[in-house]
């Protein structure tokens, strides 16, 4: 059998499906990295310039030659900066333009061993989960195609059943015999109503599978893992392969039906040692919070775990095996981009074995009026264009004047200054209260061009700005 057809699936995936999936490095120079990060977040070059490297690195290292290629390690990053400055957005950006496997996770969630609390084994875990979803979504839309016409001769099977062969009886003297391709014309015919979409509404008897085996978790050496998959496989004599008849519309039959396709020509096996390539190869874990747990140990208090949780961190970021439901995972060439605010503790409060596995340090300045400016009108995501943009659906034409996008920049800038600096953040929320009124009036609106100037963005909220206890409360 080959090695890509899976003895399970019934039907193994063509190996053209599966090709070209094992997480190749797209090969970009850190300026084109550099420019396609300046598209979606304004400012912060050096936090650019930092990722960019570390990806070109990554990239160089697998032309290497093998001997050599293993023994090269990853760039490490941490991102020091306070909140809204743009620190997961660049990591989260950085594996949308490379598509490699990623993942965030809070630092602070995570406790030593002995502690109540998720392990740091989890976060590869949960890695790998989300490599495989998308692993499995790509070859989806590969064999798509083939399941589609799969289910357009199943739904024809349903709806014109193959006619029983009868032994042709004596003809009588004078009968005309039936055309004997009555059958294949009327099926011609309802395949072409069916691709027309004239058959959407009628219904059809199928048989849907269900899933009764429930997932089982249990607790091991790494930690609470799931198991459901492991004991299908294990009982599938037992629990599986049940299904029920269902009287459903052509519409949600075909539905049903592509999922079940798309299953059978997928192999998981496939599935499985792609994602764990790319995950070993590719995969970004952005750690935030990781300030969190950079003080020393005090003995009592909140303060007892944290130093533990970088003990348990730092196998995973020297490079480790860690066990998962879908297999072994060696951590040694995933890039691990750590952030923090650093307010209280700074990064030489981490323990020295966590300070060397992170080479690159980088700080990100605040934002201030000019980068609010820019942050509203020039990213292709820009804010002032994503609100436009809901409004339309409405039909309303909403346009920001230079001078309103200014005053908007402003009044943000003064409020981080007055109460807490959440950097972008705040122009969500100063965004929000400015269009309070023509959000909720819209649907019913007669005029269809609404126009925020400077002096409409001071009546909305220069007063609410001024008071610096109701400011806190609602800005």
């Amino acid at each position: 059998m080959e090695p890509w057809r899976s003895s399970a699936a019934g039907q193994g995936a063509d190996p053209a499906d599966v090709q070209g999936l094992g997480g190749e490095a797209i090969d970009l120079t850190p300026r084109d990295i550099v420019a396609e990060l300046d598209r979606y977040i304004v400012g912060q070059e050096g936090a650019k310039r930092a990722v960019a490297i570390a990806l070109r690195s990554r990239t160089r290292r697998l032309k290497l030659s093998p001997e050599m290629a293993e023994e090269v390690a990853p760039k490490n990053i941490i991102m020091i900066g306070p909140t809204g400055v743009g620190k997961t957005e660049i990591a989260r950006r950085l594996a949308r333009l490379t598509g490699s496997p990623f993942i965030k996770v809070e630092a602070s969630k995570y406790t030593e061993v002995g502690y109540v609390g998720r392990d740091v084994e989890s976060m590869v875990r949960d890695l790998v989960d989300l490599a495989i979803e998308r692993v499995r979504g790509e070859v989806s839309e590969r064999v798509r195609g083939r399941a589609r016409t799969a289910v357009e001769d199943r739904l024809l099977n349903i709806l014109l059943p193959q006619p029983v062969v009868v032994p042709p009886a004596p003809a009588r003297e004078g009968a005309d015999a039936a055309p004997s391709d009555s059958y294949p014309r009327t099926r011609d015919k309802l395949r072409q109503q069916l691709r027309e979409g004239l058959l959407e509404e009628r219904t059809v008897e199928i048989d849907v599978r269900q899933e009764t085996m429930p997932a089982l978790r249990i607790f091991g050496a790494g930690g609470m893992e799931e198991m459901d998959v492991s004991m299908r496989e294990s009982l599938s004599g037992l629990f599986g392969g049940r299904s029920r008849r269902r009287r459903v519309s052509v519409a949600e039959a075909r539905d049903i039906l592509q999922r079940e396709e798309e299953e059978r020509l997928i192999d998981p096996d496939a599935v499985k040692r792609i994602a764990l390539k790319r995950v070993e190869e590719s995969g970004i874990i952005f750690i935030d919070e990781i300030d969190k747990v950079a003080g020393r140990e005090r003995g009592h208090g909140p303060d007892v775990s944290r130093e533990g949780v970088q003990r348990d961190l730092l196998p995973l970021v020297e490079g480790t095996t860690v066990s998962t439901k879908h297999g072994l995972v060696r951590t040694n060439h995933i890039l691990f981009i750590a952030s923090g605010a650093f307010h209280v503790s700074k990064p030489s409060d981490l323990i020295p074995e966590m300070q060397g596995r992170f080479p690159i340090r980088v700080e990100l300045q605040p934002l201030g009026v000019n980068e609010f400016v820019r942050i509203l009108t020039e990213p292709k995501n820009a804010l002032a264009a994503q609100y436009r943009a809901l409004l339309l659906t409405e039909g309303i034409d909403l346009e920001f004047t230079p001078d309103a996008v200014r005053a908007v920049a402003e009044l943000a800038a003064q409020v981080n200054q007055r109460s807490e600096n959440i950097g972008a953040r705040r122009l969500h929320t100063i965004m929000e209260k400015l269009l309070d009124s023509v959000s909720f009036e819209a649907p019913d609106m007669t005029e269809r061009k609404v126009t925020i100037d400077r002096a409409y963005v001071h009546r909305m909220l220069a007063d609410i700005v001024k008071d610096q206890d109701l400011s806190r409360y609602i800005l």
